[in-house]
């Protein structure tokens, strides 16, 4: 795979639009015998992917919240290595393990590489390879520094080209919620957005709190700052 990652840095570096980027990795994924793959970012609880995955397992994955029951994103999140996995069944598996794996294997999901990195400020992204057959990705040789190098020249480019994901987690906010946070983002104190608002300050303490709860957040910048980067306001 070695060749191949240098291909992937070289071809997402060419890439100058969003269109040609995901074109990139569609070809490069099916170049290396792999049927789909999955650029899955991580912003503390919450989750955004690029992929040609089949749109019903995306939405599935988002809408039943599977990034904290996927045995590749917890393997990931303890070793920050590249590796090889597959869903095959074992008895000493759990049950939901082997629904998650079960449910992936409808929509061709069965083996894949997976190489994540950290990117800073407590976050993580992951670029995972995936093939139909249960023994395919167990046969690709990864070198760990160079696919993690790799990677994150890709990321860093997908990032600065500010593409927009295919999927992300589900976020539900309000309206007053989102003007609040909108008004937050452009400096404005509670204070101030309760009288642009022709409201109370306690209604707009309210507003702010639901809306970090529904973002997962503890705190206003941490709130405004995940709206933004979810495309919310």
């Amino acid at each position: 795979m070695d060749e191949w990652f240098e291909r992937l840095t070289e071809q997402v570096t060419l890439a100058h639009d969003e269109d040609l980027v995901k074109v990139a990795l569609e070809k490069l994924t099916f170049e290396a015998g792999f049927s789909a793959y999955a650029y899955l970012r991580f912003h503390g609880d919450t989750q955004t992917v690029i992929s040609n995955y089949d749109p019903e397992w995306q939405a599935r994955y988002f809408d039943q919240e599977f990034a904290a029951v996927d045995p590749v994103v917890r393997a990931a999140k303890d070793r920050y290595e590249s590796f090889a996995w597959s869903n095959i069944s074992t008895p000493r598996m759990s049950k939901e393990r082997r629904r998650f794996y079960g449910e992936a294997a409808e929509f061709g999901i069965r083996s894949g590489i997976t190489v994540p990195i950290k990117t800073g400020f407590g976050r993580m992204a992951m670029l995972t390879l995936a093939s139909n057959e249960v023994d395919f990705a167990a046969g690709k040789k990864l070198n760990p520094i160079l696919a993690a190098a790799s990677f994150g020249q890709v990321h860093s480019r997908i990032e600065l080209m500010h593409l927009k994901s295919t999927r992300q987690s589900n976020i539900q906010l309000k309206a007053n919620e989102l003007t609040s946070l909108r008004w937050s983002a452009e400096g404005k104190s509670m204070r101030a957005i309760a009288i642009i608002e022709n409201t109370t300050y306690s209604n707009v303490s309210f507003f702010m709190r639901c809306a970090k709860k529904a973002l997962r957040v503890t705190s206003l910048p941490q709130a405004t700052a995940m709206a933004k980067e979810l495309g919310l306001i």
